[in-house]
């Protein structure tokens, strides 16, 4: 088991291992967290507004734009999370662990944050997919948990502020021959032997390499340090501080690149991850919710299908040929879907705002949606004015140059831009100014 143990430490000495390092990656770990929670709560309060809200709704791909980068950015933290746990890890087993209120606070925001960003992108991940394996509802546990990751990073930031500013800028880590410039405290948690053929094996100036461990971790080194060597093997490879740059940056980039076609277009003929490819499904378009899963059938849907619009008691009701008979208007507007994929279409329809016109509704009047879906958390969902009165908003008949198919919400839908997936309703039955 000594000699085991030894061969494994020698293996995981790396030149990787250090502030510097932790403070690069945890900057961009940082950036993609931040990024991730700003897109987030966009598209929650797109889907949930507070009463005094009002969203933009130019561009019109504004929210493919956004929630675009919010997957993007979720899973870019896959491996980032992982390259910093493998910089700072050996930190996570000091003796004793906790040896100040400061060190509590930081090894307490540590754990937190690992364990609720791991459940968040992990659970991201499988909300893309649709597949929800685990106990508790995705949409509120993944919006509790944003705060709680930005919380705990955000301790964590303070508690380690000395040593971020410390090692922030390249010219405060190195010296003019490439060497890291360590503080005492913050040398490898290593012994002299090993530091030493880590010195030997690797090709970059390394710096000081070596700082005395006490307490159980200490004695726990020395004992499997102590261990003779077997036979006499040749030195193990190391991995340079350029190679572990340049293999998170290659796994970085190729998880966000393999993934990210479902999101923009031009990335589509890499898409080998993302569960949505361009131009597959009925009319051309993916789909999330087809109508069998939403219980709607052809009788719902059949020749006595009827579209209610209505402000107070001012009630107007118009089958599908009525709607045709209109002028109709046609735009080009993305589905954009808030498990990250989108695809722009061709839609066309009646102006919403010309059939609210008819009720005789106030500009600034907001808008309730009723599906024919029997049940779901979107069957019944509100609009904004701002979107109500968009020209760019459709009561949509065709898409993509046909008739709608019925997973993509026949006999008539709603299209708007800037909208999340879920709330362009489809298989409408009702609109109420209210």
């Amino acid at each position: 088991m000594r000699r085991l143990l030894l061969e494994l430490r020698r293996v995981l000495s790396t030149p990787s291992r250090n502030p510097r390092m932790a403070v690069v990656l945890g900057r961009l770990l940082g950036i993609a967290f931040l990024v991730c929670f700003g897109t987030g709560l966009y598209s929650h309060f797109l889907q949930e507004p507070l009463p005094w809200m009002v969203f933009p709704t130019r561009p019109q791909t504004l929210y493919q734009l956004s929630q675009g980068i919010h997957i993007t950015a979720g899973i870019a933290c896959f491996p980032l999370i992982l390259a910093k746990l493998y910089v700072v890890f050996p930190e996570l087993f000091q003796t004793p662990p906790i040896k100040s209120f400061v060190g509590f606070l930081e090894r307490a925001s540590i754990a937190i944050f690992v364990a609720s960003s791991l459940v968040q992108i992990v659970t991201g991940l499988l909300n893309t997919y649709q597949w929800y394996p685990f106990p508790f509802p995705f949409k509120q546990t993944h919006f509790a948990l944003s705060f709680v990751i930005i919380g705990s990073l955000a301790i964590h930031i303070a508690v380690k502020l000395p040593v971020i500013s410390r090692y922030w800028t390249r010219s405060r880590s190195f010296d003019a021959d490439g060497n890291l410039l360590l503080d005492d405290e913050d040398l490898p948690l290593t012994t002299a032997g090993v530091a030493a053929e880590l010195a030997e094996t690797t090709a970059e100036p390394v710096g000081p390499i070596s700082r005395r461990v006490d307490g159980l971790t200490g004695r726990l080194f020395d004992w499997i340090d102590s261990a003779p060597p077997r036979i006499e093997t040749p030195k193990q490879a190391h991995v340079s501080r350029r190679g572990f740059v340049a293999t998170v940056g290659v796994a970085t980039a190729a998880v966000v690149a393999l993934t990210a076609g479902q999101s923009f277009r031009v990335l589509d003929a890499i898409n080998v991850f993302g569960p949505r490819k361009n131009f597959v499904g009925p009319n051309d378009l993916p789909i999330n919710r087809t109508a069998a899963a939403a219980r709607v059938t052809d009788a719902d849907t059949g020749a006595d299908w009827a579209l209610s619009v209505s402000r107070g008691s001012v009630v107007k009701t118009y089958t599908r040929a009525d709607l045709e008979s209109m002028t109709l208007h046609s735009v080009d507007l993305p589905i954009a879907c808030v498990e990250g994929w989108s695809q722009m279409a061709s839609w066309r329809g009646v102006r919403l705002r010309d059939l609210l016109d008819a009720v005789g509704a106030h500009p600034d009047e907001d808008l309730r949606l009723t599906s024919l879906e029997k049940s779901g958390g979107y069957r019944v969902t509100e609009m904004g004015h701002e979107f109500a009165q968009d020209e760019l908003t459709l009561v949509a008949l065709e898409l993509n140059g046909d008739p709608l198919d019925m997973d993509h919400g026949f006999p008539a839908r709603m299209i708007a831009p800037g909208r999340p997936g879920v709330l362009q309703t489809k298989w409408l039955s009702k609109l109420e100014v209210i």
